[in-house]
């Protein structure tokens, strides 16, 4: 995959709850721009807002990148998410439904996952985190004539 020749990554700070509402734009925007439906770009929002406020609790601020992507048969958007926190000790249990470590619901890594078709989690303690989440632009299958 590849991005996109004609566009370019959209590079946001995260240092503050402000800075959260302003990568929400920015996904929404370039999903839209990209040809995600509504649903798509609200799975995209939610991913993009659940990441971030982890970049921002967990690891203490970082950036989002924001990427669209163009593989020559399809579209798509790859959002990371990168810090240079205490990275996540325990991936495998962080990853768990309901495991927190900051007294939320303990459903935003694998929350996040599940909206996108590609996610990885490049973390070491010491070293920081970047979560990479990607989503192509699916159609909406027509509906089928002749039935009803």
């Amino acid at each position: 995959m590849q991005p996109s020749g004609q566009a370019s990554a959209t590079r946001v700070p995260i240092g503050s709850d402000a800075d959260l509402s302003w990568v929400r734009q920015q996904v929404r925007q370039c999903a839209a721009t990209l040809g995600f439906g509504l649903v798509q770009q609200t799975k995209l929002v939610t991913a993009a807002s659940e990441l971030a406020r982890n970049t921002l609790v967990h690891g203490g601020g970082g950036h989002a990148e924001i990427t669209p992507l163009d593989d020559g048969r399809a579209r798509g958007l790859r959002m990371s998410f990168v810090d240079s926190g205490p990275g996540i000790r325990d991936l495998e249990l962080a990853m768990t439904d309901g495991y927190t470590s900051g007294g939320g619901l303990g459903l935003g890594l694998s929350g996040a996952r599940r909206l996108v078709q590609e996610f990885s989690v490049d973390t070491e303690p010491g070293r920081g985190t970047t979560v990479t989440a990607v989503a192509w632009v699916t159609q909406v299958p027509s509906s089928r004539s002749g039935l009803g």
